[in-house]
């Protein structure tokens, strides 16, 4: 028999952390990666492919090569940029939507006419 000195001892012997103590800190530190790198990313994907299908002939770009030029012409894929002339003649460039980096300068956009009422 153990006795009462002993049924005491074992009962004060301290347990080991709770299995609720041993996930705070990883669910504590996935939560703050989660909204300190994954959501900003995200929302700055989504700007950059809104950029991306708004550019149209007129506006002023960069690539992610630092090349600036106004563009002249657009299609699904390809946009063709004026950088500049060189001896009188016009340079332009064939570029991959998807290489633009930023819109520098907007073109004016027209605004649709309304029809005329009850002339």
């Amino acid at each position: 028999m153990i006795g009462l000195a002993g049924a005491i001892a074992l009962q004060a012997q301290p347990t080991g952390p709770g299995l609720g103590e041993v996930l705070i800190l990883p669910v504590a530190i996935i939560l703050i990666f989660y909204f300190l790198v994954i959501r900003p990313q995200q929302r700055r994907q989504r700007e950059q492919e809104a950029l991306l299908k708004s550019v149209d002939k007129g506006d002023v770009v960069v690539t992610t090569g630092g090349l600036h030029g106004r563009v002249v012409g657009a299609t699904a894929e390809v946009l063709t940029l004026d950088v500049g002339t060189l001896k009188g003649e016009r340079m332009r460039v064939k570029v991959d939507r998807g290489k633009i980096d930023r819109r520098v300068e907007a073109a004016p956009r027209e605004k649709p006419k309304e029809k005329a009422r009850g002339s």
